[in-house]
Parts: C-alpha cells; structure tokens; sequence
C-alpha cells in the first residue's frame, strides 16, 4: 500500500449519511484547516477514497447500502489511510468488528465535534519513526523470523511481508522499540495514539490481538509479543 503524502494538513474523506451531522463535522475539520470532502453512502465513500488519497477518513459504521465496516474493508485493500469509525450502538462487538477490519480508532454518537477534531490531530502527530536505531539510519529489529524495517515501515516473517494497518505496525514498532520493557497500555496509548489520545485503553487489546493473528502468534505460547498479566505486554517469547 502507498501512503499518500501530503504539502500541507492531510485531507479528510467524512462519510456520513446524515448530511446535518456531516456538515458540522466539516466544519470543525475546516475551521482546524482540514481540506475535507464529503461522501454520503459507501460506493462514493470507496470511490472517493480511491480518487483522492485522503490521510483520515472518518467514517459512520450504519451507511446505507454499504455500511461502514465493508466500506472500511474495500478501502484496505489500496490504502493505508487512518480510519476512525462512528457507531450509534454502543455494544462493544460493534466497535470490535470495525477495528477488525482495519479501523484505527472509534467514537460512539452522540459525540463532541472537538474531540473528533482532537483525535485527527492525535493521529497526524503519531511519530512515524522510531527512537530505538540509537541513532542508525536504518533501523531493523530482529525477532527470529521476524524483522521490522522502522524507517521502512515494513515487518517480514519469514522472508514475507506482513500485511499490517499503520496502527498496528506503529503498536509493533513501539514495542520492537524496546524490546525488554512491559508496555502498560497507558504507556502503548502515549507512544502509539499520543498524551492527548482520550478513549477505551483497551482499544491496544484490539490492535495486539490484530498483530498476533497475522504474525501466527498464539497468545498462550507466544513467539513474539508476550502477555503480563495485569501489568501489559512486551517483545519476547513466553516462559
């Protein structure tokens, strides 16, 4: 997947159906000096994304037609863009299934149009490189069969690459980054999502279980990311 790159602030693809909400929306991303386009149903939303690259796409789970979790599936098949799902239904299966098809972060309606806004910010402010390489140019972290490229931003197992979203590579390569601490989920929300991230920390459980599916990696007998129980996770075989 390419990841667009930008001169100024990212454009925001916003799909929403409810044409009031999305308006409001748009102008709170505009007046923070978003671009932002506007899609009202799944098949422009796809088409949008595709024709223009947005950097964030914020995207209602409950579209006509195409919802938003097969919208959010369709549009990671050519784009690594952040992807923050809006649900009406608060159940935690329904967030569940949104991240698990590529999403990076969620929100519940009724929700506050600044701490939408906040948490596009957030995102763009992720750091894209690692501070492990110790000053390296070219940072590569090794794990048996795993290496993750830092400044490539590519993880191979096995010689093959590993299809993860840029979350969860940013979530492997802050624990690759110092592979014999535990990260508390606290600390993960700070080095993944940012300090000014607010929301469910258990969204780190989503993503970690995410990278250990494609990594092959059974979490009672992990190879590569290890459980400690009520403290939070590490790089590192289980005992």
């Amino acid at each position: 997947m390419t990841l667009p790159t930008f001169d100024h602030l990212p454009r925001v693809l916003v799909v929403e159906d409810e044409e009031p909400l999305a308006r409001v929306v748009a102008s709170y991303l505009e007046r923070d000096g978003f671009e932002v386009q506007i899609a009202g149903d799944g098949v422009e939303a796809i088409a949008r994304a595709r024709d223009s690259a947005p950097g964030v796409i914020i995207l209602d789970v409950g579209l006509p037609g195409i919802d938003g979790v097969e919208v959010c599936r369709a549009v990671r098949t050519f784009s690594d863009c952040y992807i923050i799902m809006l649900t009406a239904r608060a159940e935690e299966v329904d967030k569940l299934v949104g991240l698990s098809v590529g999403a990076d972060d969620y929100l519940t309606k009724p929700f506050s149009p600044r701490e939408l806004v906040a948490r596009v910010r957030a995102m763009l402010r992720r750091p894209r490189q690692s501070a492990t390489a110790g000053g390296d140019e070219h940072a590569v972290a090794t794990f048996g069969p795993l290496t993750i490229d830092i400044e490539g931003r590519e993880a191979h197992l096995d010689g093959g690459l590993v299809d993860l979203t840029r979350t969860e590579f940013d979530v492997l390569a802050a624990l690759a980054a110092r592979p014999r601490m535990v990260f508390s989920r606290h600390q993960l929300i700070e080095a993944v999502w940012g300090a000014g991230w607010v929301g469910n920390e258990h969204l780190v459980d989503v993503h970690i279980g995410h990278v250990r599916r494609k990594l092959g990696d059974d979490p009672v007998a992990p190879i590569f990311i290890r459980t400690f129980r009520g403290i939070g996770y590490r790089m590192g075989p289980g005992e």
